[in-house]
């Protein structure tokens, strides 16, 4: 059985221990006693070393903790070192997880259903109701005024069956690890946690998203919301110089440009629907009648799309007699459309002749499209 020290002391960062077995690869290793934090509880393993070779995974086996190393390492005396600033962070996090669960439930009655602590943010979800920006913005401030309070969190046991007043039922039997923060919270928890409220520094409750029946919030405690308020600065102030702008109006200088784009690219459409039916009419002027009587154009274009050609297409043939083809090389497409009075069934047509090619596609009686193997572009278009 492995003593695990980080029950105890979360702080220890340096120990000896003595290894006293290893699997048959000779890089997992067992010892005695460990303050390597194995993943349990939505926290991930501690990295560090042991006797100067690399700690790669830590793995809970029950009663003992298997440590996963870059290279061999026989049994006998070690010396273990923890990678503090790891370890540091996630005490952060986790403590501040705590907190935050226990703020959101004690405002709003939402309960935590699980939490996932991420290289880059942490998660928790909530069921028991809807999370809005008002909601969250006001446990972010009532988790930093507890932070401010520097409130102490401590470690204890007590027996299972006796335990009270815990934030969520633990379906443990025995002895149950509990970590309080004073007057807020009560949680039977295995994770490394900071000595007082103080310690977990700032909170920034970030992104909200609704999964399945839970809403998912998205946080950052300590160092990791100092980085990120820097990083999130930083990017205004480079919004602002490009707007030329303080970084306090970028915002309404962004909206103002995202407008006169929006207006731009609404004329720009419709331009160019006065185009394309202007060079359908066009088009159909300029195109002879066959000997049917019907007026055929085959329209081929190397790069854009079909979506291009397609008001083209709608503008030649709402004209009598009309069949228009549009080809694309990249990707090699094929487009059908057919006047009524040409007793042309655009889709079955080009359904038909793309099938036979190896391709595929579809569409009405009017106006089809498909796609087709390069090879067979034109074999298609011969078949229109």
């Amino acid at each position: 059985m492995t003593q695990r020290l980080y029950y105890d002391d979360c702080y220890l960062s340096e120990f000896t221990a003595e290894a006293v077995d290893r699997a048959s690869d000779g890089v997992t290793i067992y010892l005695d006693r460990t303050a390597f934090y194995p993943t349990s509880g939505g926290q991930p393993f501690d990295l560090g070393t042991i006797s100067g070779v690399a700690v790669r995974d830590v793995v809970d086996e029950g009663d003992r903790i298997a440590h996963l190393l870059a290279a061999p390492l026989s049994t006998g005396p070690v010396e273990c070192a923890i990678d503090w600033k790891r370890r540091w962070d996630h005490m952060q996090q986790h403590t501040g997880q705590h907190l935050i669960s226990a703020v959101f439930e004690e405002m709003f009655g939402l309960r935590t259903v699980s939490f996932h602590l991420g290289a880059e943010s942490s998660t928790i979800d909530l069921e028991g109701g809807s999370v809005d920006a008002h909601k969250a913005s006001a446990a972010e401030m009532r988790c930093n005024e507890i932070v401010w309070e520097n409130r102490p969190v401590t470690i204890g046991y007590e027996d299972a069956g006796s335990a009270e007043g815990l934030r969520k039922a633990s379906g443990r039997e025995g002895t149950l690890r509990i970590v309080s923060i004073d007057r807020l919270d009560r949680s039977a928890c295995g994770g490394t946690h900071v000595r007082a409220t103080g310690e977990i520094g700032a909170v920034a409750v970030r992104k909200l998203e609704k999964v399945r029946q839970t809403v998912r919030v998205e946080f950052l405690c300590g160092g990791r919301a100092v980085r990120r308020a820097r990083a999130d600065y930083e990017g205004l102030v480079r919004i602002a110089q490009l707007f030329a702008s303080s970084h306090h109006d970028a915002p309404g200088m962004v909206a103002a440009q995202l407008e006169s784009a929006r207006a731009a690219d609404k004329l720009h459409r419709k331009l160019e629907l006065e185009l394309a039916a202007y060079q359908g009419k066009e088009l159909y002027q300029d195109t002879a009648p066959g000997e049917d009587g019907i007026r055929r154009m085959v329209r081929r274009a190397t790069s854009g799309s079909l979506e291009e050609l397609r008001a083209i297409a709608q503008h030649f043939t709402a004209q009598p007699g009309a069949v228009f083809v549009a080809t694309l090389s990249d990707p090699p497409s094929v487009l059908l459309a057919a006047s009524a009075d040409t007793g042309i069934d655009a889709g079955q047509v080009l359904k038909a002749a793309l099938a036979a090619a190896g391709g595929r596609g579809g569409g009405t009686a009017r106006m089809a499209q498909g796609s087709v193997p390069a090879a067979k572009l034109e074999e298609v278009v011969g078949k229109l």
